[in-house]
């Protein structure tokens, strides 16, 4: 957790750091930064996973935002942004529930499109890379109690998707919705009892709802 609240601290002082730097070039394009954060409703989505439950959990971080058009801008963000789900399995062995909590460093680089004066729509790739990993598993005796046996080396420490959204944007305030599509599968094969597995055989499915504040 500590951890955790240093790399927040970090990304809101490299906001801080972007703004600076805009207040000394004394920019008049038009360009600004500004800090944002909000609550993620994350999934992990496969054909062979029985019943997905959404994740509730959070993000944070930074963006800038720079025109290259009357109506059209690049914006650049960095973000922390939990995602994961919950995977309920029912098989001859046991039943349970296994919660899977992964921490990004995420990157969207996102196209900006301003539909009316405080309408957008934005669209881009993103690159996540994976700091940590944290696994629940709630099963039925322990046949499949394998929560200890997980570390950060079992899933796949890169991630890239799609992101696409609308925002709402009133003078130095401005919020909006987010839905991230990812193409990477999030575990790493593993042996059990002699057989391969992947767990979780999935990808990210992420749904965001920010509050954004512009510092200039």
């Amino acid at each position: 957790m500590k951890s955790q609240i240093k790399l927040l601290a970090a990304i809101a002082f490299t906001g801080l750091s972007f703004t600076n730097l805009q207040a000394q070039t004394n920019s008049t394009d038009g360009s600004h930064f500004g800090i944002k954060g909000g609550v993620n409703f994350s999934n992990i989505y496969s054909t062979e996973v029985d019943d997905n439950n959404v994740l509730t959990s959070f993000n944070a971080g930074v963006y800038g935002t720079f025109p290259v058009g009357d109506i059209l801008s690049i914006q650049p963000e960095i973000l922390y942004s939990r995602k994961g789900g919950e995977l309920k399995y029912d098989n001859a062995i046991t039943t349970g529930t296994a919660q899977f909590k992964l921490n990004y460093i995420e990157v969207p680089l996102l196209l900006k499109v301003n539909a009316t004066d405080n309408i957008s729509f934005h669209a881009g790739p993103y690159f996540a890379y994976l700091i940590d990993a944290e696994v629940n598993n709630d099963a039925s005796g322990d046949a499949l109690d394998f929560e200890d046996a997980y570390d950060n080396d079992d899933f796949n420490k890169f991630d890239i998707g799609i992101s696409a959204g609308i925002g709402f944007d009133f003078n130095s305030i401005g919020f909006g919705a987010r839905y991230n599509y990812g193409f990477s599968t999030i575990g790493k094969e593993r042996d059990f009892a002699g057989e391969t597995y992947t767990i979780p055989d999935g990808k990210n499915s992420n749904i965001s709802l920010y509050l954004s504040y512009k510092l200039n």
